[in-house]
């Protein structure tokens, strides 16, 4: 008995560790209150509404299930803006390797649905630089700012 309190108290200190590693690797996660279906049909349609290029959408679970495998609900979101991210693969063309931006809408074993994706500080600190390009253009940190409200308004 005593053994389960232990491990109760313990939570928020390694809650607290967890989402410190999470900002630490930019990776952002929210949940979200809809069904992955529901909030990648949402993400898509507010990228589009502010004029952002949906370039693919892979449903991870269809293929798995296609292949004799389970997975629960898993998709991964392409977009962005060929006017911001054309030019930094004309200067640097490795960057085509991280960009476009991506959202990966998904649903944990419990049914909880989140949303990830990398934070503005990962990609002005991190994958731009190992690119050798040193400031944001404004564009991109627009897109960066949209994924952001887009996830935000999912958890509403």
């Amino acid at each position: 008995m005593h053994t389960r309190w232990i491990v109760l108290a313990g939570l928020p200190a390694t809650l607290a560790v967890f989402a410190a590693r999470a900002a630490e690797d930019g990776l952002v996660t929210k949940p979200s209150k809809h069904t992955v279906a529901e909030t990648t049909d949402h993400l898509e349609a507010g990228l589009r509404q502010a004029g952002a290029t949906v370039f693919a959408r892979i449903d991870y679970a269809q293929s798995a299930h296609d292949n004799g495998l389970e997975l629960n609900p898993m998709v991964l979101i392409l977009f962005g803006n060929p006017k911001a991210g054309t030019p930094l693969m004309a200067r640097s063309p490795t960057i085509g390797v991280d960009l476009p931006p991506k959202f990966l809408v998904w649903q944990d074993g419990s049914g909880k649905v989140f949303i990830s994706f990398n934070s503005a500080d990962y990609l002005a600190h991190t994958l731009l630089p190992r690119h050798g390009i040193t400031q944001v253009p404004e564009l991109l940190n627009r897109g960066v700012d949209l994924a952001d409200k887009l996830s935000a308004a999912e958890g509403n």
